[in-house]
């Protein structure tokens, strides 16, 4: 059976994946300076060296409890098997949809750390899209150090059917047009890979053309949505370098490619206590909404 026909999701399925909520592992890491440095560098970021209790910036936890999957256990995405910790969705097309983020300002991350990160299958959802069967995996992250937690994540993936021609296109989003603060991106190979050497990530969608453009079906490279996000946060990190984000939350709502430049725009909240975020495409339609709150 290709990717191209996949069956629908039966009860009987839906019940497996069912049966993975409230699995659990546990990850234990350093928070190594070598990963902050990377990332600074790939943000075009002048930071100053990093140093033993620097502060860890918000979402930059990603460049740690990395997947450790050995090359035999991969499947042909480049993400490991299904049925492992993720439950096993037969449905090819893997994607980020959006997380949420609470961070103990007490208790920051900082380099040097010794720290681990519980993680908790919350639920799995079954729901009927236009271009078919669409799977929700709602994941829970708790991340501790030394002095208790640090921060809790909460992110979704979606799993759906590939591409098939004549399925119709989502209908896009206008994203606003005022924003106190703006920058474009170039989303080139070279940042798509570096990001997902950064991040351990194999899926092939970032860096594979020939497998993302011929088996997936995209138009191009697909950016990450961490990536976005985190370019999102380093947005208001530039602007308001002093602010401490005591929440995070954002939504994937269109796919970005690496064939065209994106921009990513921000704007405060009359409250000084709220920023609105969104990234757009070079047609000005909205592909990720977000919203943080400071301290």
């Amino acid at each position: 059976m290709s990717t191209q026909d996949v069956a629908p999701i039966t009860p009987e399925e839906l019940g497996v994946m069912q049966g993975w909520v409230g699995r659990n592992e546990t990850l234990s890491d350093e928070i190594t300076l070598a990963p902050i440095r990377g990332l600074s560098a790939t943000l075009d970021r002048d930071d100053p060296e990093p140093q033993p209790g620097s502060t860890l910036p918000h979402l930059w936890h990603w460049l740690y409890f990395l997947p450790r999957h050995p090359q035999r256990e991969l499947g042909p995405d480049g993400h490991a098997r299904r049925g492992g910790f993720l439950p096993p969705v037969p449905l090819p097309r893997r994607m980020w949809a959006g997380g949420d983020f609470t961070w103990n300002e007490n208790n920051p991350l900082r380099a040097g750390d010794r720290a681990s990160r519980i993680s908790t299958i919350e639920s799995v959802a079954h729901k009927k899209g236009s271009g078919g069967d669409l799977v929700f995996v709602r994941v829970r992250h708790d991340v501790h150090n030394a002095a208790g937690l640090a921060l809790t994540e909460r992110h979704d993936i979606v799993y759906r059917a590939a591409a098939r021609p004549g399925d119709p296109a989502p209908k896009p989003a206008a994203a606003e047009v005022d924003a106190a603060w703006q920058r474009q991106v170039h989303p080139d190979p070279v940042l798509l890979f570096r990001y997902s050497a950064l991040t351990f990530n194999g899926h092939r969608i970032h860096y594979d053309r020939s497998y993302a453009t011929g088996v997936e079906a995209y138009p191009g490279l697909v950016v990450h949505g961490p990536l976005i996000a985190t370019l999102l946060l380093d947005l208001l990190r530039r602007n308001a370098p002093s602010a401490f984000i005591k929440r995070f939350e954002f939504k994937a709502v269109r796919p970005t490619f690496d064939i065209h430049p994106f921009s990513l725009k921000g704007q405060p909240g009359a409250d000084g206590r709220t920023v609105r975020l969104w990234a757009e495409d070079h047609e000005g339609w909205l592909t990720m909404q977000a919203r943080a709150e400071l301290a």
